[in-house]
């Protein structure tokens, strides 16, 4: 109310101040008794006795403190009225306008949908996800937004999101709104040029990637924070030479010399098909990263964006085995303890 206040006379704001109180009914009574001409015809319009319209009226006159309406056989408004009579059918308007596209938005009638996702899951996995989707709710635009997890967790935490398809950091996903679906689990390998060293390796040992400096993801993205942790949890030095936010990039740089690249498996399907470059798995431990899809409760109640997640879901299923549940974790939502 107060926005619809702002820049008129000290003197009308103090007048309408006490609407932030009031009841819509009797704004409506307002509006019907103008638009009808008595008070007699207005009740008959709402559906109510004529002792009721006028037991809002004096309510409303009363916290407004001024008489509104001219009682005579033509009702008339009075200067405070005519005062309040703009505001107040814009009110029932807004009003109106904000039911019905609530109510459109709970039967299934969401104008667009909002995602945001890792690079890996973007490039391989959503599209065919995209597509059957758009089959089926063709009215609903889709805007898809490739972000490092702990960005798009961000953006989902302040609305500008629907969804979220991340790596699993529970430190980021702790409010009790936030629905924490597991999708996957997959290994994390080696990428390196095809000349390079290691690929005398099988499975290269760590103490060995320790020695060369790696090409890493920026700051914010959950596969540099994972990669880190796993030197720290080793006793080794990640020599970090980059820091890149693409696949491409990774690619282009690696196939040059001798950086290596710790990248999640689903990133290195196309990679593999190169032949400037070779791919190995690492020596126990094999670390491996979660894949999730992150959501608010509420989010889950409106129909496209229940039927986007049960896609997502299918497409997984078709591609990776389901993941083990981890204690206190149940197929739609948990609270994880651990954390990369």
């Amino acid at each position: 109310m107060n926005s619809l206040l702002y820049g008129e006379s000290t003197q009308l704001a103090q007048a309408l101040s006490p609407l932030v109180s009031m009841r819509l009914e009797q704004l409506e009574a307002f509006l019907s008794i103008i638009e009808m001409g008595s008070f007699q015809a207005a009740a008959q319009r709402c559906g109510v006795t004529q002792s009721t319209i006028s037991r809002q009226i004096q309510t409303l006159e009363a916290e407004l403190q001024a008489v509104l309406l001219h009682r005579q056989a033509q009702v008339k408004v009075t200067v405070a009225g005519a005062a309040l009579l703009p505001r107040a059918r814009r009110i029932c308007q807004d009003w109106q306008l904000a039911t019905t596209e609530i109510r459109d938005l709970m039967a299934g009638k969401q104008p667009e949908i909002c995602l945001a996702a890792i690079h890996s899951v973007a490039a391989y996995l959503l599209p065919p996800v995209l597509q059957q989707f758009y089959q089926d709710h063709p009215q609903v635009q889709l805007r898809v937004t490739a972000l490092g997890s702990d960005r798009a967790l961000k953006v989902l935490r302040d609305g500008l999101v629907d969804m979220a398809i991340v790596m699993d950091n529970p430190r980021l996903t702790t409010s009790p709104e936030m629905v924490v679906q597991p999708l996957y689990e997959e290994p994390v390998q080696i990428l390196m040029a095809a000349h390079h060293p290691l690929t005398q390796f099988t499975q290269v040992p760590w103490e060995a990637l320790a020695a060369y400096p790696q090409v890493v993801f920026k700051d914010g993205y959950g596969m540099q924070r994972l990669v880190q942790d796993q030197f720290d949890l080793h006793g080794g030095t990640l020599q970090a030479a980059l820091e890149l936010n693409t696949l491409d990039a990774f690619r282009g740089v690696v196939r040059q010399g001798d950086w290596l690249a710790l990248l999640p498996q689903s990133a290195l399907l196309e990679m593999g098909a190169d032949p400037a470059l070779a791919i190995r798995s690492s020596t126990d431990p094999v670390l491996t990263r979660r894949v999730v899809l992150v959501t608010t409760q509420d989010r889950l109640t409106i129909p496209p964006l229940l039927h986007l997640s049960q896609l997502v879901h299918q497409q997984i299923d078709h591609r990776f085995p389901p993941p083990e549940p981890r204690p206190h974790e149940s197929s739609l939502s948990r609270t994880a303890e651990k954390s990369w």
